[in-house]
Protein backbone atom coordinates (compact mmCIF):
# COMPACT_ATOMS: atom_id res chain seq x y z
CA UNK A 1 0.00 0.00 0.00
CA UNK A 2 1.44 3.61 -0.91
CA UNK A 3 2.02 6.25 1.86
CA UNK A 4 -0.23 8.13 3.02
CA UNK A 5 0.50 11.61 3.16
CA UNK A 6 -0.30 14.52 6.08
CA UNK A 7 0.83 18.02 4.78
CA UNK A 8 0.23 20.78 6.88
CA UNK A 9 1.14 24.32 6.14
CA UNK A 10 1.39 27.88 7.86
CA UNK A 11 0.75 30.97 6.92
CA UNK A 12 3.92 32.97 7.61
CA UNK A 13 6.22 30.66 9.29
CA UNK A 14 9.98 31.98 8.72
CA UNK A 15 12.04 29.39 7.71
CA UNK A 16 14.24 30.38 10.86
CA UNK A 17 11.14 30.47 13.42
CA UNK A 18 11.46 26.95 14.82
CA UNK A 19 13.27 26.11 18.17
CA UNK A 20 15.89 23.54 16.77
CA UNK A 21 16.08 24.81 13.54
CA UNK A 22 17.60 28.06 13.91
CA UNK A 23 15.85 30.14 16.97
CA UNK A 24 16.02 28.29 20.43
CA UNK A 25 13.77 31.21 21.49
CA UNK A 26 11.31 30.30 20.01
CA UNK A 27 9.34 27.38 21.99
CA UNK A 28 8.35 24.70 19.56
CA UNK A 29 8.54 21.03 20.90
CA UNK A 30 6.54 19.64 18.53
CA UNK A 31 8.12 20.67 15.36
CA UNK A 32 11.67 19.96 16.90
CA UNK A 33 10.60 16.09 17.60
CA UNK A 34 9.14 16.48 13.91
CA UNK A 35 12.38 17.72 12.61
CA UNK A 36 14.70 15.34 14.74
CA UNK A 37 12.40 12.23 13.26
CA UNK A 38 12.63 13.20 9.96
CA UNK A 39 14.91 15.28 7.45
CA UNK A 40 14.70 19.59 7.23
CA UNK A 41 15.44 21.02 3.86
CA UNK A 42 16.61 23.92 4.85
CA UNK A 43 17.06 25.72 2.13
CA UNK A 44 13.73 26.05 0.85
CA UNK A 45 12.07 29.02 -1.06
CA UNK A 46 9.19 30.23 -2.51
CA UNK A 47 9.67 31.83 -5.82
CA UNK A 48 8.29 34.93 -4.88
CA UNK A 49 4.78 36.50 -5.75
CA UNK A 50 2.58 38.26 -8.06
CA UNK A 51 0.38 39.37 -5.87
CA UNK A 52 0.78 41.64 -2.56
CA UNK A 53 -1.20 38.23 -1.03
CA UNK A 54 1.98 36.24 -0.92
CA UNK A 55 -0.03 33.18 -0.12
CA UNK A 56 -2.14 32.82 -2.94
CA UNK A 57 1.02 32.16 -5.68
CA UNK A 58 2.61 30.59 -3.65
CA UNK A 59 -0.05 27.97 -2.46
CA UNK A 60 -1.32 27.92 -5.93
CA UNK A 61 2.72 26.99 -7.31
CA UNK A 62 2.95 24.32 -4.29
CA UNK A 63 -0.16 22.97 -5.88
CA UNK A 64 0.43 22.51 -9.27
CA UNK A 65 4.06 22.00 -9.32
CA UNK A 66 4.19 25.14 -11.99
CA UNK A 67 6.79 28.36 -11.59
CA UNK A 68 5.45 31.60 -10.90
CA UNK A 69 4.73 33.07 -13.94
CA UNK A 70 3.46 29.87 -15.52
CA UNK A 71 1.06 29.26 -12.70
CA UNK A 72 -1.84 32.11 -13.76
CA UNK A 73 -4.02 32.09 -16.71
CA UNK A 74 -4.32 35.77 -16.91
CA UNK A 75 -6.15 35.39 -20.15
CA UNK A 76 -9.54 34.05 -17.79
CA UNK A 77 -10.32 37.31 -16.47
CA UNK A 78 -13.72 36.28 -16.16
CA UNK A 79 -13.03 34.01 -13.33
CA UNK A 80 -10.85 35.85 -10.87
CA UNK A 81 -8.10 38.19 -10.83
CA UNK A 82 -5.81 35.28 -10.18
CA UNK A 83 -7.50 32.61 -12.31
CA UNK A 84 -5.78 29.31 -12.44
CA UNK A 85 -5.50 27.37 -16.30
CA UNK A 86 -8.58 24.47 -15.30
CA UNK A 87 -6.22 22.08 -17.39
CA UNK A 88 -3.46 22.09 -14.29
CA UNK A 89 -3.96 19.26 -12.26
CA UNK A 90 -2.84 19.55 -8.42
CA UNK A 91 -1.25 16.71 -6.32
CA UNK A 92 -4.55 15.85 -4.62
CA UNK A 93 -6.39 15.81 -7.99
CA UNK A 94 -3.30 13.34 -8.99
CA UNK A 95 -3.37 10.99 -5.48
CA UNK A 96 -7.16 11.29 -5.79
CA UNK A 97 -7.14 9.84 -9.28
CA UNK A 98 -4.52 7.49 -8.17
CA UNK A 99 -7.37 6.00 -5.70
CA UNK A 100 -6.07 7.95 -2.55
CA UNK A 101 -8.87 9.90 -0.26
CA UNK A 102 -8.31 13.22 -0.32
CA UNK A 103 -9.49 15.67 2.13
CA UNK A 104 -8.69 19.44 2.00
CA UNK A 105 -9.02 21.33 6.17
CA UNK A 106 -8.68 25.03 6.64
CA UNK A 107 -7.38 28.02 4.25
CA UNK A 108 -7.15 27.42 0.83
CA UNK A 109 -7.11 31.00 -0.63
CA UNK A 110 -7.37 29.85 -4.36
CA UNK A 111 -10.36 29.33 -6.61
CA UNK A 112 -13.44 26.93 -5.00
CA UNK A 113 -13.15 24.86 -8.40
CA UNK A 114 -9.63 23.99 -8.07
CA UNK A 115 -10.70 22.62 -4.08
CA UNK A 116 -13.46 21.19 -5.90
CA UNK A 117 -11.26 18.82 -8.19
CA UNK A 118 -8.84 18.26 -5.55
CA UNK A 119 -10.69 16.81 -2.39
CA UNK A 120 -13.61 14.27 -2.04
CA UNK A 121 -14.01 15.26 1.22
CA UNK A 122 -12.60 17.88 3.89
CA UNK A 123 -14.22 20.79 6.10
CA UNK A 124 -13.81 24.04 7.90
CA UNK A 125 -12.84 25.28 4.89
CA UNK A 126 -11.56 29.12 4.28
CA UNK A 127 -11.64 30.37 1.44
CA UNK A 128 -10.48 34.36 1.98
CA UNK A 129 -6.65 35.54 2.56
CA UNK A 130 -7.24 36.89 6.22
CA UNK A 131 -9.47 37.00 8.94
CA UNK A 132 -9.65 37.82 12.99
CA UNK A 133 -8.71 34.03 14.38
CA UNK A 134 -11.63 33.82 16.22
CA UNK A 135 -14.04 34.83 13.57
CA UNK A 136 -12.97 32.60 10.44
CA UNK A 137 -15.84 32.75 7.70
CA UNK A 138 -16.48 28.68 6.96
CA UNK A 139 -17.29 26.69 4.44
CA UNK A 140 -18.48 22.85 5.39
CA UNK A 141 -17.35 20.60 2.42
CA UNK A 142 -19.79 20.66 -0.69
CA UNK A 143 -19.60 16.92 -2.29
CA UNK A 144 -20.87 19.22 -5.52
CA UNK A 145 -17.96 21.46 -5.42
CA UNK A 146 -20.38 24.32 -4.84
CA UNK A 147 -19.28 27.63 -2.29
CA UNK A 148 -21.57 30.27 -2.49
CA UNK A 149 -21.61 33.04 -0.18
CA UNK A 150 -24.56 32.14 1.11
CA UNK A 151 -23.45 29.02 2.72
CA UNK A 152 -20.07 30.59 4.59
CA UNK A 153 -20.86 30.93 8.62
CA UNK A 154 -18.44 32.01 10.89
CA UNK A 155 -16.65 29.24 12.84
CA UNK A 156 -16.81 28.44 16.50
CA UNK A 157 -13.45 29.00 18.21
CA UNK A 158 -9.74 29.64 17.10
CA UNK A 159 -9.10 28.67 13.88
CA UNK A 160 -6.01 26.93 14.42
CA UNK A 161 -8.00 24.66 16.72
CA UNK A 162 -11.07 24.43 14.60
CA UNK A 163 -8.75 23.13 11.73
CA UNK A 164 -7.36 20.78 13.76
CA UNK A 165 -10.57 19.27 15.44
CA UNK A 166 -11.75 18.71 11.86
CA UNK A 167 -8.86 17.14 10.51
CA UNK A 168 -8.88 15.12 13.79
CA UNK A 169 -12.32 14.19 12.96
CA UNK A 170 -11.53 13.36 9.35
CA UNK A 171 -8.74 11.04 11.33
CA UNK A 172 -11.28 9.43 13.05
CA UNK A 173 -13.56 8.54 10.53
CA UNK A 174 -11.39 7.89 7.72
CA UNK A 175 -11.39 3.87 6.27
CA UNK A 176 -8.68 1.61 7.17
CA UNK A 177 -8.47 0.28 3.81
CA UNK A 178 -7.94 3.21 1.15
CA UNK A 179 -4.51 5.67 1.22
CA UNK A 180 -5.44 9.12 2.40
CA UNK A 181 -3.67 12.65 1.65
CA UNK A 182 -5.06 14.75 4.29
CA UNK A 183 -3.94 18.47 3.83
CA UNK A 184 -4.41 20.83 6.51
CA UNK A 185 -4.22 24.48 5.78
CA UNK A 186 -3.58 26.96 8.91
CA UNK A 187 -4.29 30.76 9.60
CA UNK A 188 -1.73 31.03 11.58
CA UNK A 189 1.05 32.82 12.56
CA UNK A 190 -0.74 35.34 10.25
CA UNK A 191 -1.74 38.72 11.61
CA UNK A 192 -4.07 39.52 13.55
CA UNK A 193 -1.42 37.79 15.87
CA UNK A 194 -3.75 37.40 18.66
CA UNK A 195 -2.26 34.05 20.61
CA UNK A 196 -4.62 32.58 23.56
CA UNK A 197 -3.29 33.75 27.09
CA UNK A 198 -1.19 31.41 27.86
CA UNK A 199 0.73 31.95 24.74
CA UNK A 200 1.01 35.44 24.37
CA UNK A 201 2.23 35.25 28.15
CA UNK A 202 4.85 32.80 27.42
CA UNK A 203 7.01 35.74 25.19
CA UNK A 204 7.28 39.41 27.60
CA UNK A 205 8.32 42.15 24.68
CA UNK A 206 10.94 43.30 26.93
CA UNK A 207 12.73 40.07 27.14
CA UNK A 208 12.66 39.78 22.94
CA UNK A 209 15.99 40.24 21.12
CA UNK A 210 15.82 42.22 18.27
CA UNK A 211 17.75 39.93 15.22
CA UNK A 212 20.97 41.79 13.88
CA UNK A 213 19.60 43.19 10.79
CA UNK A 214 16.62 44.87 12.64
CA UNK A 215 16.59 48.18 11.40
CA UNK A 216 14.13 51.45 11.75
CA UNK A 217 13.94 51.99 8.32
CA UNK A 218 14.83 50.18 5.02
CA UNK A 219 18.03 51.62 3.35
CA UNK A 220 16.35 52.35 0.58
CA UNK A 221 12.32 52.74 -0.85
CA UNK A 222 11.90 49.40 -2.69
CA UNK A 223 8.17 49.74 -3.88
CA UNK A 224 6.16 48.62 -1.28
CA UNK A 225 7.40 50.36 1.71
CA UNK A 226 3.61 51.65 2.49
CA UNK A 227 1.62 48.26 1.58
CA UNK A 228 -1.00 47.47 4.20
CA UNK A 229 1.51 44.91 5.70
CA UNK A 230 4.37 47.71 5.98
CA UNK A 231 1.69 50.12 8.04
CA UNK A 232 0.80 47.43 11.13
CA UNK A 233 4.21 49.19 12.97
CA UNK A 234 5.18 53.11 13.20
CA UNK A 235 7.65 54.35 10.17
CA UNK A 236 10.69 54.64 11.16
CA UNK A 237 10.29 51.20 13.44
CA UNK A 238 10.26 51.92 17.23
CA UNK A 239 12.16 48.60 18.59
CA UNK A 240 9.94 48.46 21.71
CA UNK A 241 7.03 48.22 19.45
CA UNK A 242 8.58 45.57 17.16
CA UNK A 243 9.69 43.61 19.92
CA UNK A 244 6.08 43.56 20.92
CA UNK A 245 4.92 42.19 17.30
CA UNK A 246 7.96 39.21 17.43
CA UNK A 247 6.73 38.18 20.57
CA UNK A 248 2.91 38.09 19.37
CA UNK A 249 4.38 36.15 16.36
CA UNK A 250 6.24 33.65 18.64
CA UNK A 251 3.06 33.00 20.28
CA UNK A 252 1.18 32.43 17.58
CA UNK A 253 3.98 29.68 16.05
CA UNK A 254 4.37 27.92 19.64
CA UNK A 255 -0.06 27.61 19.57
CA UNK A 256 0.43 26.37 16.72
CA UNK A 257 2.65 24.06 17.52
CA UNK A 258 0.77 22.29 20.53
CA UNK A 259 -2.12 21.90 17.99
CA UNK A 260 0.02 20.06 15.79
CA UNK A 261 1.12 18.48 19.01
CA UNK A 262 -2.49 16.88 18.85
CA UNK A 263 -3.00 16.42 15.51
CA UNK A 264 -0.25 14.28 15.58
CA UNK A 265 -0.89 12.31 18.60
CA UNK A 266 -4.39 11.47 16.89
CA UNK A 267 -2.67 10.38 14.00
CA UNK A 268 -0.83 7.72 16.20
CA UNK A 269 -3.93 7.14 18.01
CA UNK A 270 -5.32 6.26 14.53
CA UNK A 271 -2.85 3.52 13.72
CA UNK A 272 -1.29 5.03 10.95
CA UNK A 273 1.93 7.12 12.19
CA UNK A 274 3.74 4.16 10.28
CA UNK A 275 2.60 4.55 7.13
CA UNK A 276 2.16 8.50 6.57
CA UNK A 277 4.60 10.74 5.78
CA UNK A 278 4.24 13.93 7.51
CA UNK A 279 5.01 16.90 5.76
CA UNK A 280 5.58 20.49 7.62
CA UNK A 281 5.86 24.14 5.81
CA UNK A 282 4.76 27.35 5.27
CA UNK A 283 3.29 29.33 2.44
CA UNK A 284 6.55 32.27 2.93
CA UNK A 285 8.11 33.28 5.49
CA UNK A 286 7.92 37.41 7.59
CA UNK A 287 10.13 40.10 7.64
CA UNK A 288 8.81 40.89 11.90
CA UNK A 289 11.21 44.33 11.52
CA UNK A 290 14.34 42.71 9.82
CA UNK A 291 15.46 45.06 7.00
CA UNK A 292 12.86 47.67 8.84
CA UNK A 293 10.23 45.78 7.35
CA UNK A 294 7.28 44.13 8.41
CA UNK A 295 6.04 41.96 5.68
CA UNK A 296 6.67 39.64 2.88
CA UNK A 297 6.42 41.27 0.09
CA UNK A 298 10.34 41.83 -0.85
CA UNK A 299 13.20 38.85 -1.72
CA UNK A 300 14.99 39.09 1.37
CA UNK A 301 15.81 35.57 3.16
CA UNK A 302 13.15 36.07 6.14
CA UNK A 303 10.32 36.32 3.16
CA UNK A 304 11.63 34.29 0.34
CA UNK A 305 12.44 30.88 2.76
CA UNK A 306 10.32 28.45 4.80
CA UNK A 307 10.58 25.40 7.10
CA UNK A 308 10.41 22.54 5.18
CA UNK A 309 10.05 19.22 6.99
CA UNK A 310 9.22 15.51 6.30
CA UNK A 311 8.83 12.68 8.62
CA UNK A 312 7.37 8.88 7.78
CA UNK A 313 8.94 5.55 5.78
CA UNK A 314 11.84 5.80 3.92
CA UNK A 315 12.81 9.52 5.29
CA UNK A 316 15.80 9.44 7.06
CA UNK A 317 15.75 10.36 10.57
CA UNK A 318 17.62 13.97 12.31
CA UNK A 319 18.66 14.73 8.87
CA UNK A 320 19.74 18.31 7.63
CA UNK A 321 19.74 18.72 3.79
CA UNK A 322 21.13 22.18 3.08
CA UNK A 323 20.74 22.02 -1.27
CA UNK A 324 18.79 24.96 -3.00
CA UNK A 325 15.15 23.55 -3.39
CA UNK A 326 11.62 25.28 -3.82
CA UNK A 327 8.87 24.93 -2.10
CA UNK A 328 7.14 24.04 -5.42
CA UNK A 329 9.34 20.92 -5.48
CA UNK A 330 6.84 19.18 -3.13
CA UNK A 331 4.53 18.53 -6.40
CA UNK A 332 6.67 16.30 -8.24
CA UNK A 333 8.21 14.61 -4.35
CA UNK A 334 4.88 13.58 -3.38
CA UNK A 335 4.37 12.04 -6.54
CA UNK A 336 7.37 10.49 -6.29
CA UNK A 337 6.94 9.49 -3.06
CA UNK A 338 3.43 7.70 -3.69
CA UNK A 339 4.73 6.22 -7.01
CA UNK A 340 3.10 7.94 -9.66
CA UNK A 341 4.29 9.41 -12.91
CA UNK A 342 4.94 13.08 -12.86
CA UNK A 343 3.55 15.34 -15.35
CA UNK A 344 5.99 16.51 -18.40
CA UNK A 345 5.24 19.67 -18.20
CA UNK A 346 5.84 20.47 -14.24
CA UNK A 347 8.66 22.99 -13.10
CA UNK A 348 9.01 21.21 -10.00
CA UNK A 349 12.08 18.69 -9.22
CA UNK A 350 11.72 15.56 -7.08
CA UNK A 351 13.42 15.67 -3.69
CA UNK A 352 13.27 12.15 -2.99
CA UNK A 353 17.42 11.47 -4.10
CA UNK A 354 18.29 13.83 -1.26
CA UNK A 355 15.53 12.88 1.24
CA UNK A 356 16.51 9.46 1.22
CA UNK A 357 20.04 9.85 1.84
CA UNK A 358 22.16 10.81 -0.93
CA UNK A 359 24.22 13.50 -0.93
CA UNK A 360 22.82 15.25 -4.87
CA UNK A 361 22.34 18.76 -5.69
CA UNK A 362 19.25 19.23 -7.06
CA UNK A 363 19.41 22.58 -8.07
CA UNK A 364 22.29 24.81 -8.67
CA UNK A 365 20.70 28.07 -8.29
CA UNK A 366 16.99 29.37 -7.12
CA UNK A 367 15.44 32.61 -8.31
CA UNK A 368 12.71 34.84 -6.93
CA UNK A 369 10.59 38.01 -8.22
CA UNK A 370 8.10 39.90 -6.35
CA UNK A 371 6.09 42.27 -8.20
CA UNK A 372 1.71 43.78 -6.98
CA UNK A 373 0.54 42.50 -10.21
CA UNK A 374 0.39 40.38 -13.39
CA UNK A 375 0.92 43.02 -15.24
CA UNK A 376 3.44 45.73 -15.38
CA UNK A 377 2.49 49.20 -16.01
CA UNK A 378 5.12 51.73 -16.77
CA UNK A 379 5.88 53.23 -13.40
CA UNK A 380 5.60 49.62 -11.30
CA UNK A 381 8.33 48.93 -9.26
CA UNK A 382 9.73 44.68 -9.09
CA UNK A 383 11.79 43.18 -7.03
CA UNK A 384 14.24 39.99 -8.26
CA UNK A 385 16.62 37.57 -6.93
CA UNK A 386 19.24 35.16 -7.56
CA UNK A 387 21.00 32.90 -5.40
CA UNK A 388 23.68 30.60 -6.38
CA UNK A 389 25.64 28.71 -3.81
CA UNK A 390 26.05 31.55 -1.11
CA UNK A 391 25.93 34.43 -3.24
CA UNK A 392 22.81 35.95 -3.63
CA UNK A 393 21.91 39.18 -5.75
CA UNK A 394 18.70 41.46 -6.07
CA UNK A 395 17.84 43.98 -8.24
CA UNK A 396 15.31 46.03 -7.33
CA UNK A 397 13.82 48.03 -10.47
CA UNK A 398 11.85 51.70 -9.88
CA UNK A 399 10.21 53.92 -12.72
CA UNK A 400 13.71 56.16 -12.58
CA UNK A 401 16.29 53.83 -10.83
CA UNK A 402 17.57 50.07 -10.22
CA UNK A 403 18.75 49.31 -6.82
CA UNK A 404 21.40 46.34 -7.20
CA UNK A 405 22.18 44.16 -3.87
CA UNK A 406 25.03 41.37 -3.70
CA UNK A 407 25.03 39.32 -0.69
CA UNK A 408 27.78 36.39 0.67
CA UNK A 409 25.34 34.50 2.64
CA UNK A 410 28.26 32.47 4.14
CA UNK A 411 29.44 35.15 6.25
CA UNK A 412 26.61 37.67 6.32
CA UNK A 413 23.37 35.19 6.69
CA UNK A 414 21.49 38.40 7.84
CA UNK A 415 21.84 40.49 4.34
CA UNK A 416 23.67 43.42 5.49
CA UNK A 417 26.49 43.63 4.28
CA UNK A 418 26.09 45.24 0.41
CA UNK A 419 28.85 44.09 -1.92
CA UNK A 420 27.84 45.23 -5.17
CA UNK A 421 29.45 48.28 -5.42
CA UNK A 422 32.94 46.75 -3.61
CA UNK A 423 35.03 46.73 -6.64
CA UNK A 424 36.53 43.16 -5.03
CA UNK A 425 33.23 41.55 -6.39
CA UNK A 426 32.90 43.44 -9.70
CA UNK A 427 33.60 40.21 -11.61
CA UNK A 428 30.52 38.29 -9.64
CA UNK A 429 28.06 41.01 -9.67
CA UNK A 430 28.69 40.16 -13.35
CA UNK A 431 28.13 36.62 -13.13
CA UNK A 432 25.34 36.83 -11.13
CA UNK A 433 23.46 39.06 -13.21
CA UNK A 434 23.93 36.81 -16.48
CA UNK A 435 22.45 34.43 -14.02
CA UNK A 436 19.20 36.50 -12.94
CA UNK A 437 18.69 37.45 -16.63
CA UNK A 438 19.22 33.83 -17.94
CA UNK A 439 16.15 32.80 -14.87
CA UNK A 440 14.04 35.50 -16.16
CA UNK A 441 14.31 34.62 -19.76
CA UNK A 442 13.66 30.85 -18.67
CA UNK A 443 11.01 31.23 -16.24
CA UNK A 444 9.22 34.13 -18.66
CA UNK A 445 9.26 37.10 -16.36
CA UNK A 446 7.71 40.08 -17.94
CA UNK A 447 10.11 42.17 -16.45
CA UNK A 448 13.26 41.41 -18.75
CA UNK A 449 15.36 44.37 -18.48
CA UNK A 450 16.00 46.40 -21.91
CA UNK A 451 19.91 46.17 -21.46
CA UNK A 452 22.59 44.17 -20.16
CA UNK A 453 20.14 41.16 -20.32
Amino acid sequence: MPPNFLFLIADDHRHDAIGSLGNPAVHTPTLDALAAAGTALTSTYIMGSTSNAVCMPSRAMLMTGRSLFRVFAPNLEDVSPYPMDPEIPTFPQLLRGAGYRTYGVGKWHNEPDLFARSFDGGGSIFFGGMSDHDAVPLHEFDPDGVYTPEAMAPGDGFSTEMFVDRAIQLLREHPAEQPFCLYTAFTSPHDPRTPPAEFAEMYPPGEIELSPNFARMHPFDNGHLHGRDESLAAHPRDPDEVRQHIADYYGMISHLDAQIGRLLAALAASGHAEDTIVIYTADHGLAVGQHGLLGKQNVYDHSLRVPLILRGPGIPAGQRREGLCYLHDMFPTILDLAGLPVPSDCDGVSLVSALTGQDVEIRDGVFAAFQRGQNLGSGDSTQRMVRRGSLKLVETRMSDRTHRQLFNLADDPWETCNLADDPAYAERVATMRRLLNRERRRTGDPDMPGSDA
